[in-house]
């Protein structure tokens, strides 16, 4: 610090004799001046450089150097970390399969709205979809967990987290347990025990029962076919609280809805499924007259669910039309299949598939009845029964004063010879 403050003063030296030498000119000398004023100017956007310091003469100190560098161990310490975040967040989202998790949210969704009544709790929509969503996660995770080496096996999941080496069996247990009692734990406290114990049950049903059944016998697409159709039973229990028998329709529908739509998925992976030591229904049957008729016998279950919907007073009759409608196009695409089983056939029956829960979803929401449609339903029902009730006893009033007192030229049409009986009304 002494060395460079000493030729610091030097140069202050050099430069009080270059401003009284007569020789120099004023440009000489004002140009230095300017250059070191831009240099350091107290506006300027960045601060100096150890470049600028050695054109000045100085030294730059270890204070300056330390700083850069640890403004630049900083800098790729948050690279680093952002990208270890967004890695994890990508095997978290795939570990979950989020999509299907999201699918399952939508069907608790809409049986809570079905299960509400007249006025819809947002709330508890929130709630329940955020529970929902979460014992989903937990109970997809668990069966990746389960079915690792299976997934290497097969093309179409050999890239999922565990089998690609992204994320270590333990890792994927804790995020199945964390998502898994915090979501039941979320619909035991804001919803109600019963839809807990719903969330919970399938979680096992899924993870416990359906999961190791894939490799013993095909009877699993049936159970897998019970585990779909209960969320939306879940979500009408976190509204009302109880289950009834309206809340049984919905549930019907995904039941005899996943079974065709599996069938078809099952016909085209089935290689696929082979090399992954998958037991499913379509590798039982090498020509699949079996597996469309499957699925063409539950595309007709189908069909008088838009009925009952209307007739237990769920929803309009509209909603019988729509739903009678939808039912039939996706039977089409089955019976299809059914009569030319090929991979064409299958894959657009998994699109009729695709296409049909969305609309049969919608379609009963806009068409629902609520309860306050119902009682005025129910009261205008009996209004006009009692009407017609007291028209008959005012008819047979009527009918019977006239018998009463009807004159006795009434009867003479009737019998105007006097070897005929008398009319038997006469005597009353």
């Amino acid at each position: 610090m002494w060395r460079n403050s000493v030729s610091f003063s030097s140069q202050l030296i050099r430069l009080n004799k270059t401003l009284f030498n007569p020789s120099t000119s004023g440009n000489d000398v004002v140009r230095p001046l300017l250059h070191c004023r831009s240099e350091f100017h107290p506006y300027s956007s960045s601060p100096p450089s150890s470049s600028d310091y050695l054109k000045l003469g100085f030294q730059p100190s270890d204070g300056l150097q330390a700083l850069s560098a640890t403004t630049s161990d900083l800098a790729s310490l948050a690279s680093k970390s952002a990208d270890l975040t967004r890695q994890y967040a990508r095997c978290y989202w795939e570990l979950s399969k989020a999509r299907l998790s999201m699918l399952v949210v939508a069907t608790s969704g809409t049986g809570y709205v079905l299960g509400s009544g007249s006025a819809v709790d947002l709330a508890g929509l929130c709630y329940t979809c955020a529970g929902t969503m979460m014992v989903a996660a937990s109970a997809n995770s668990l069966n990746q967990v389960f079915e690792k080496y299976n997934d290497a096996k097969m093309k179409r999941t050999m890239q999922r987290p565990l089998p690609s080496g992204r994320i270590t069996r333990p890792h994927a247990v804790a995020w199945a347990c964390t998502t898994g009692l915090a979501g039941t734990a979320l619909l035991a406290s804001k919803a109600n025990m019963l839809a807990a114990g719903l969330g919970a049950s399938n979680l096992i049903l899924y993870a416990f029962v359906y999961t190791p059944l894939k490799q013993i016998h095909p009877v699993n697409t049936w159970v897998g076919a019970v585990v779909g159709a209960i969320p939306p039973l879940l979500g009408w229990a976190a509204a009302s609280g109880q289950i009834s028998l309206n809340a049984m329709i919905l549930p019907a529908a995904l039941y005899f809805w996943q079974i065709p739509h599996f069938m078809a998925l099952a016909y085209l992976c089935r290689n696929d499924y082979a090399a992954g030591g998958f037991r499913m229904f379509s590798l039982a049957d090498a020509s699949g007259q079996r597996t469309a008729s499957v699925a063409l016998r539950n595309c007709a279950y189908l069909i008088p669910l838009g009925y009952v919907a209307y007739d237990w007073g769920v929803t309009s009759g509209w909603f019988c039309i729509e739903s009678t409608i939808l039912t039939l196009a996706i039977s089409a695409t089955a019976f299809s299949f059914y009569r030319d089983r090929t991979t064409h056939k299958a894959r657009r029956m998994f699109h009729a598939s695709l296409l049909y829960l969305p609309v049969f979803m919608s379609g009963i929401l806009f068409h629902r009845i609520s309860d306050n449609q119902q009682c005025l339903a129910e009261e205008s029902s009996q209004s006009i029964a009692e009407l017609s009730m007291s028209s008959q006893d005012g008819n047979a009033i009527q009918k019977h004063k006239l018998k009463k007192h009807r004159p006795p030229v009434s009867y003479a049409s009737v019998a105007p010879f006097p070897f005929l009986p008398v009319p038997s009304y006469v005597s009353s």
